[in-house]
């Protein structure tokens, strides 16, 4: 038998682990928590998330394929991609911590409660949430409040309200802090009209205060156990959804939001070329996993699903990707899929947490498939002065096919970006481009778009 792979950020839950074997997925159920594990099964719990689709399946196999402290072993349904909060959009955040509330509601219908509420334990599969870990659950406890109420507000409502009130690029806070956003640092960040507002002041303000007495507190004093009963946990988790249910916010007046509505860079012969070279480069490629950066909404992501590809549409435009989500949710891709995510390819999501391993950064997500850079690298080369060699390496470090987009240096758009900066890109023409690309990559085709000077180019990854 191969040797047993844990995986770097599943650790902090003594209940169990999630490894691999063989390239297979699968989550052990400690000794420790074989009591909860069995109570929760016998409860339907783990039935009724499936028939509702809250909880992505799994079946138990041989307890063999885990350690010897292992009560059973899960194979869990293996997402195509793993992402992370502070890769979401507003509407993604909203739509995690309402999936959360749903799982509480539903867990607390058969005895059962969350025991955290962490953002990480939602992923998001054809337009919906869904919850991913299966050992969250534990039996409600009476009387008491709800263990993982603090870590829901400053990993969901905290972060939501500071995205739809303040600004949607509030998210990046999550990266500081795997653990969410403190709620002291929302309170302080938060309009003041949100004092006013009961929800807010409630979860966000008064809670924030309420933590900041608790060192306060004489320890040689016994600490008082106030009773919580069932009817105010409901009562708390239905607060909580009616408040995050009325957190949106509307993706107007960011930068790239209205792209192709007004693309007017591109004649007709030029963007219907386009299409059908990336759809023939699809075809030909057959790729499960795809990432399109730069996607906008997903254009060209969704060509790429219609053919069955797990798709990726990257954006750095928090209004592109909220449009491009809302899309999925009202009709999601028929074949494939498409997941917006939000991602600035200059200073892309690092490796965080417990030694820089406990959530993986994004080349360590890949390489995929085939990576689209369609209209991307003159923002790279010359709005964010990488060179284009260094492009081209990171491309190939992400993808093992990449579609690539050349703008040329007469191109409106380039000379868009030139007019605000110092001409040192002297390198930025097509024969520096195509000598910068040759150590990294492949040419498999090269295929000019009419009536534009742009060139589309299909690339095979030299990196082994």
């Amino acid at each position: 038998m191969s040797s047993l792979l844990r995986l770097a950020g599943s650790f902090r839950d003594p209940a169990g682990f999630v490894f691999e074997r063989d390239g297979v997925l699968l989550r052990q159920v400690n000794r420790s928590f074989a009591d909860t594990y069995d109570a929760v099964v016998a409860s339907g719990l783990y039935d009724e998330l499936h028939r509702q689709g809250l909880l992505v399946a799994h079946t138990e196999v041989d307890p063999g394929l885990g350690t010897q402290d292992a009560h059973r072993v899960l194979q869990p349904e293996r997402l195509p991609m793993l992402s992370h909060p502070f890769e979401w959009s507003p509407g993604q955040l909203r739509a995690a911590a309402l999936l959360t509330l749903q799982v509480m509601r539903v867990a607390m219908k058969h005895d059962m409660v969350l025991r955290d509420a962490s953002a990480y334990n939602v992923q998001f599969r054809h337009g919906r949430a869904v919850f991913i870990d299966t050992l969250s659950f534990g039996p409600l406890p009476e009387g008491k409040p709800w263990v993982a109420y603090g870590q829901f507000c400053e990993q969901f409502l905290a972060p939501l309200a500071l995205q739809t009130m303040v600004d949607p690029r509030m998210g990046r806070l999550l990266v500081a802090d795997v653990g969410g956003v403190p709620l002291d640092l929302a309170a302080t960040l938060l309009p003041w009209k949100t004092r006013l507002r009961p929800g807010l002041a409630m979860h966000v303000h008064a809670h924030a205060r309420a933590r900041t007495t608790v060192g306060e507190v004489d320890g040689d004093k016994p600490a008082r156990q106030a009773t919580f009963s069932r009817q105010a946990l409901a009562g708390l988790v239905e607060g909580l959804s009616s408040l995050v249910s009325k957190l949106t916010w509307e993706p107007r007046g960011t930068t790239w939001v209205n792209y192709y509505e007004e693309a007017g860079h591109y004649e007709d012969a030029a963007m219907a070329a386009k299409v059908a070279l990336v759809e023939q480069a699809v075809v030909d490629l057959a790729p499960s996993t795809v990432w399109d950066l730069g996607a906008n909404t997903g254009r060209f992501a969704h060509i790429a699903a219609s053919h069955g590809a797990d798709v990726v549409a990257w954006d750095i435009d928090h209004g592109a990707v909220e449009r491009g989500w809302r899309q999925i949710c009202e009709q999601p891709p028929r074949t494939g899929d498409v997941l917006p995510l939000v991602l600035d390819l200059a200073n892309p999501s690092p490796a965080i947490g417990w030694g820089h391993r406990e959530r993986p950064s994004l080349a360590d997500r890949g390489p995929v498939d085939v990576v689209f850079a369609l209209a991307l690298v003159h923002h790279l080369a010359i709005g964010n002065n990488v060179p284009l060699s260094s492009v081209a390496a990171e491309l190939a470090r992400l993808g093992r096919h990449v579609l690539l987009e050349w703008v040329p240096p007469d191109d409106p758009k380039v000379k868009v970006l030139k007019a605000t900066r110092e001409d040192v890109f002297d390198h930025y023409t097509t024969d520096g481009f195509e000598a910068a690309i040759g150590p990294s990559f492949e040419v498999e085709r090269r295929d000019p778009l009419p009536d534009s000077g742009r060139v589309l180019y299909r690339l095979r990854s030299r990196v082994e």
